[in-house]
C-alpha cells in the first residue's frame, strides 16, 4: 500500500475511504492514514494564521493610513475575513486554545503585508499586536494610529 500511497495519492485516499466504510480496518495503510488526519488539523491551524495575517494586515492599514482614499475595499477585505475566522472557529473550537500564539505569529505576517501595500516602514507599526482577541475578530474598527 505504501507505493500507492507515493504512486497515486488520489487514488489511495479513495481506496482507503472505501476500506474504511467497508470495515476492513485490518487492510488499511494506518501509518499513512494517521500521518494524513494528523496533516488535516496542521492544514486548518495554518488557515487560521493565514486569515488571521490578512486580517490584521487589513487593520493596520486602516489604523495607519486614516486618510487613504479607498478605504472601502480595505473594510471589505476585514469583514470577509472576520466571518472566515468565525467559521473557521466555530468549526473547529479547539483552535481557540492557542489562539493568541497564533496571532503573535500572525501579526509578523499581517506587518509584511502593510508594508508590502503602503508606503510605510516596519518602524511604523507596533512591535506587538496592539488589538486583543475581541477586538480582532469582533466588529472593533481603530482609530487612527497616535501621531
Amino acid at each position: 500500500m505504501a507505493s500507492d500511497y507515493d504512486a497515486d495519492f488520489y487514488a489511495w485516499a479513495l481506496e482507503q475511504a472505501r476500506l474504511l466504510r467497508a470495515g476492513r480496518f485490518s487492510q488499511l495503510d494506518v501509518e499513512h492514514v494517521a500521518e494524513e488526519i494528523e496533516d488535516l488539523g496542521k492544514r486548518e491551524r495554518r488557515a487560521l494564521q493565514s486569515r488571521l495575517g490578512v486580517l490584521l494586515g487589513h487593520l493596520l492599514k486602516w489604523r495607519h493610513q486614516p486618510d487613504y482614499p479607498n478605504r472601502k475595499s480595505w473594510r471589505a477585505t476585514i469583514n470577509t475575513q472576520r466571518r472566515s475566522l468565525a467559521q473557521l472557529l466555530d468549526e473547529n473550537p479547539s483552535l481557540r486554545a492557542g489562539l493568541g500564539q497564533v496571532i503573535e505569529r500572525a501579526y509578523a505576517d499581517g506587518v509584511d503585508l502593510a508594508v508590502a501595500e503602503t508606503p510605510l516602514d516596519y518602524d511604523a507599526f507596533p512591535a506587538a499586536c496592539p488589538w486583543t482577541i475581541d477586538e480582532i475578530l469582533g466588529d472593533h474598527w481603530p482609530q487612527a494610529a497616535p501621531a
